[in-house]
Order: C-alpha cells, then structure tokens, then sequence
C-alpha cells in the first residue's frame, strides 16, 4: 500500500540532501500565511463583537479600535523580543519553563494545546457557517458532516508537510487581503469629509455614555467590548512557537513574519472598526457586519461589480476562516513535540515520519477537534465561550517571565529598562484581558476550558513522574552492570588483547544498542555468559534517530550522527580489547524499524552465521497506558527480520 500512502502524504523525504532545510522552510511570507490568518480570520467576527457591544454609543469604537491597535503592536514587539531570546522556538511553554519553572511551562504548553485544538474546530466550523449561509437552506443539514470531513482533510495535508499545507492557501489569503485593503482605504477616502463629524459624534457618545452610567460604567463598556474581540491576537504566540521551521537566518525571517502580523492585524481589526462607523452600519439579520458594510460601501458601483466584489470579499473571508485552522495544526503539534522531549508528554509524540513531520502530533490535533467539533455539532457560539482563555494564559506567562529575565540580566544588558518596559506593558495587557475574559466567561462555559486544562496538566505531571520513576530504575541498572563487569572473569580483563582479523565464516553475534549503557551492556554480558565461547564476531548496530528534539538544522543532525558514532565505537572497543572481532554500523533515520532491518540484512548478506540480538525494559507493573509510553521497537523488528528470514532473540531485561 505504499503508493496509496505517497499519493496521498507524498513520499519518504530524503535525509542525505543538503538542501532539505531549506527546501522544507518558510520563507517570511508564507509563514504570515500560515500563521497569520487566524489572527485575519477573526475580522470576520471580532470587531463585529466589539462593534455590538457598544449598542448605540457606536463612536466610541475608536477607542476600541485604537486599544485593539497598540495591544496587537505591544504583543509582537514583545514577541520578537522572545524570537531573539529564544532563536530556536519553544515559544510559550519554553519561555515559562526556562524563565519561571517547569510547572509554569507545563501550565503555559497544556493552555497552548487547548487553545490550539479550539483554533482548529472554532475555525472550520466558522468557515463553513460562512460558506453554507451563502447557499440555500435545504443544505444546512450537511454542514456538521463538512467541518468534519474539512478537519479530516487538513489533518491528512498536514501529513504531508508545513510547506506543502500553507502553499495551497497562498491565493485565498492574498484574496481577502488585497479585498479587505481596499474595501478599508476606499472607506477612508471617500469620508475624509466626515472626520470632522466623527469627532463630535465620539464627544457627544463620551458624555451620552458618562451621564448613564457615570465614568466606571464608560470604563466597563469599552473593556467588554474590547476584550470580546481579544480573539484577533491568538496565533502571534505561534511564530515563536515553530521557530525551527522558518527560513535561515532564522531570527530575522520570525522578526520579520511578526511585522507583516502586527501590520495587516492592525489595519484590518482598526480599520474595519473605522469603516463600521464611516458608513453608519447597523446589524442586519442572517448576514455579518462586514457583508453589510460591503453591500453598502459597493452600492453606488455597477450591479455586476458590486455583486462581484462582495461575492469574492465574502467567499474569500469563509476560506480564510477555514485556512485559521492551520495555526493550530502548525503550533498545537510542536507544542507536544517540545514537551514530549522534556517528558511531559509520551515521547513518541516528539517522533517525525518520513515526511519529517510530527505525525503523531498532527494525528492527535486533529483527533481532538474532530471530537470537540462533533460534540458541540459545529456549534460556533458554543465554541467561542471557551475559545482565547487558554491563549492569554500563555501570553501572561511568557510576559511576566521575560520581565524576569530582563531584571534578572539588568547588569549585562545595556537596553534592559526598555525591554522590560515593553514585556511589563505587554504583561499588563495580557494579564488583564485574561482576567476579563475569565469574569466574563466563566458562568457561560469557560469553566469548561480551565478544568480541561487543569486535567491536561495532571495528565503531563502524571507522564513526567512515570519517566522520572522510570530514569531511577534504569539509574539502578547502569550500577548494576559496572558491578557485575568489575566481577566478570570473562569480560573484566583489564589486559590488552590483539582481536583477529574479520572471518566472515565465523559465528557472529549482532547486537542492537541504543547509546553506550545499562541496557546494551546488559545484554552484551548476558549473550557472552549464555554462549560462552560460541560467537568470534561481534556486530553493534545503531540508528540515531530523528525527532522533534534534533531535526533543527544541518549541524543538529551532523551532531547526532557523531554522538552515535562515538557511543556505538565504545561497544567496538571494548570487545576489541577482549580480543573479539568488533566493528559497527550506523544508521541515521525517523523510523528506526526501517533503518534497522536494512541494516541488518545487509550484515546478514555479509555474515552468513549471524544471530541478531536486542534487550527490552521490562517492568514489573506494566499496564496498557504504561506500555504505550515507551517504544517496543525490538518486537517489531523481530517480526520484520522473520519475514525475512533472519532470527533474532530479544533478551528481557528487568528492572
């Protein structure tokens, strides 16, 4: 079935071309692409929001608009501060993590994935509300079994790679930009005449509102309606968080995307706001704010290019709304990478597949707002109540530790009081919109998203202490077996041997190892005391493996290759010492079953009397949950070698 498989997610990427990293990257633009229409998206509903919530005081939505502004400016420059900090990404759950605590890094990364799950179900079940209130009503029914079948789809083209999934979208999202620009410039200069008007109108709304509810109760109104439009700035985090995937210099190219956000978010959140009151628009039932402000702006053009214009503003915005879901697809799966590395989560999450993607993140994103979007049945304002809590949290996060940094650094950086006053005024920001959201949402539903992501985070301690449990016992066994080498009469012999020349008739014994330890030297000692005098030729096999850890460029991966080099040779020297034939063989590579049985047949070919030999970790009190946190790569390379026809003895190890 492997046609069927490079049909669909392409095939095997190439691990020995020196161009991967570059061919795989994002350049600036595409990565403003990818990330930055889920912060564009939300034009579609956010200024709408805040825009309603004023009522009639709608003139005081400059105010809005001009907080909207400065939060969006205040939040990427903050941001990019992070990118030079931190030049090969992590974003939220590392900055926490190295400057707070690991709890406040779980915290940070547990919110991010909550977040990004809901990026994904909010943003195509928006898209496809848009896409079916376009068509007639007999076909509303199919629209649940759409955003199902749309997050299916995106999950599968995200197997295939982060270029490969934000290059399809190029067209859409330069089609709402270059529509919504002009729709925006075209509402300014046709009212420069107006702005005098606007002006008594924000007077006259100031003290209208003051009079009502006195100055507290004007202070309440703009902070609700502002922050029921903090949805616009999730996905900025995102940039920082995938800072791996981004073109060299790598630095320079997120600065760069964050520019292109902070530009095209502020002109579209504050100009939309603008636009709404330029041309009086008042909600209209079945249709959004901005296709009134559309079908009004355009009504004075020719019928065909009116309908037109609209038609391409309209369709290209429901797109858009579904291509937001590629936000979380392209942080949520890192996010797990970057955790699973540090153990967190289950390792195999940091693995890639031979697309070179984190598959098993991909797979379970996508899993996880498949589910979220068939319980809630594409319902968009169920969603939204529990959407952009878990964002904020992050964002305070990362703020309040780099105000940490900075003051913890004051007496080597020269720059320090300005780049704290920065991150402290994005951490006011931050802090306080999440404490809004918080009050606001919490009795409609938002106390859903926190205990969801309490859970998440009892989830990742629970992981982390299995691991750590785990690391103990196999600390034990490296005591272990340096005192059972010390008492070997077979294998301690500190005198020099001269090993014989490479016989490749002789009995030959291959082992697989996994770095110079515990394991393999237990295993090495327990073939030698089984057989004893039996094998002349001993074969260690390696396969460095590729994750999410050290798949960050070139150098990365030429370090692997060394680190295992020299750890295989250990095995090699010490046997060679002893006066066995010894060599290796190296392999570099994301599936390890793969890379191993090539190797092994290759031996196989060469040394007609090999035996292949593997230890596996057994545990005392191993469950089904437990045996899913640690790869059993050995059993499936067993069934592997049989097919074709090699044997291979696995030799359990307890601990």
């Amino acid at each position: 079935m492997d046609w069927i498989k490079n049909l669909v997610i392409g095939r095997a990427r190439n691990l020995s071309d020196k161009n991967i990293f570059h061919n795989m990257s994002l350049v600036a633009l595409l990565a403003w692409v990818g990330l930055g229409a889920d912060g564009l998206s939300s034009s579609c509903y956010g200024p709408e929001a805040a825009f309603l919530a004023l009522k009639s005081h709608t003139y005081l939505s400059l105010f809005v608009a001009l907080a909207s502004v400065i939060t969006i400016v205040i939040i990427c420059a903050s941001y990019s501060q992070i990118i030079e900090e931190f030049p090969t990404g992590g974003g939220g759950y590392l900055v926490a993590s190295k400057l707070l605590s690991p709890t406040m890094g779980v915290i940070s990364g547990c919110a991010l994935i909550g977040d990004y799950i809901l990026t994904i179900a909010l943003s195509v079940s928006s898209g496809a509300d848009a896409l079916f209130s376009m068509l007639p009503g007999g076909v509303l029914g199919y629209k649940m079994g759409f955003s199902l079948g749309v997050v299916v789809f995106l999950t599968v083209l995200n197997l295939r790679g982060v270029k490969e999934s934000v290059v399809l979208w190029v067209p859409i999202f330069f089609v709402f930009v270059g529509t919504y620009t002009f729709a925006i410039l075209w509402s300014l200069a046709t009212h420069l005449g107006s702005l005098p008007e606007i002006g008594h109108g924000v007077i006259a709304d100031v003290r209208t509102a003051s009079a009502e509810t006195g100055l507290i109760g004007l202070f309440a109104v703009l902070l609700r309606a502002y922050s029921l439009g903090a949805g616009t700035y999730t996905g900025i985090e995102a940039v920082s968080n995938g800072l791996n995937t981004l073109r060299e210099p790598r630095v320079q190219t997120g600065k760069r995307t964050m520019i292109y956000m902070s530009v095209s978010l502020s002109l579209v959140v504050g100009g939309l706001l603008v636009a709404y009151l330029l041309y009086h628009v008042v909600p209209v039932d079945g249709k959004t704010l901005n296709a009134v402000l559309f079908e009004t702006m355009t009504s004075a053009w020719s019928p065909g290019l009116s309908r037109t214009f609209v038609v391409a503003a309209m369709s290209s915005s429901a797109a858009l709304l579904i291509i937001a879901a590629q936000t979380g697809f392209f942080g949520g799966p890192r996010v797990l990478a970057n955790m699973a590395v540090d153990r967190w989560m289950p390792t195999r999450l940091a693995t890639l597949s031979d697309r070179l993607v984190t598959q098993n993140g991909v797979l379970l994103m996508g899993a996880a707002a498949f589910t979220v979007v068939y319980f809630t049945a594409a319902a968009v304002n169920v969603m939204v109540v529990l959407y952009s809590i878990n964002v904020f949290i992050t964002f305070s996060l990362s703020q309040l530790g780099m105000v940490r940094h900075w003051w913890l650094v004051r007496d080597k950086e020269p720059k320090w009081r300005s780049k704290i006053f920065l991150n402290g005024l994005g951490l006011l920001l931050t802090g306080g919109i999440l404490i809004l959201l918080c009050v606001a949402k919490f009795d409609e539903g938002g106390w859903i998203t926190l205990l969801v992501t309490g859970v998440l985070v009892g989830i990742s301690f629970w992981v982390k202490n299995h691991y750590l449990h785990t690391q103990k016992k196999l600390h034990r066994l490296n005591e272990l077996v340096a005192a059972a080498l010390a008492d070997d009469a077979t294998l301690s012999v500190p005198v020099e041997k001269t090993p014989p020349p490479c016989d490749p008739n002789a009995r030959t014994a291959v082992l697989l190892v996994n770095g110079f330890n515990g394991l393999g030297l237990h295993t090495l000692l327990a073939i030698v005391r089984m057989f004893p005098k039996v094998y002349n030729n001993f074969i260690f096999v390696q396969v460095g493996v590729l994750d999410a850890g050290n798949f960050k460029g070139a150098a990365e991966v030429e370090n692997l290759r060394e680190h295992s080099r020299r750890e295989v040779d250990r095995y090699v020297a010490y046997m060679s010492r002893r006066g066995f034939y010894a060599e290796s063989q190296l392999a570099l590579g994301t599936d390890i079953v793969a890379e191993a049985a090539t190797l092994c047949d290759r031996i196989a070919q060469k040394y007609p009397q090999a035996q292949f030999f593997a230890g596996q970790l057994v545990f005392k009190d191993e469950s089904m949950i437990t045996r899913w946190l640690h790869n059993h790569t050995v059993f499936e390379l067993q069934r592997r070698l049989y097919h074709l026809g090699r044997a291979m003895l696995i030799l359990p190890i307890m601990v």
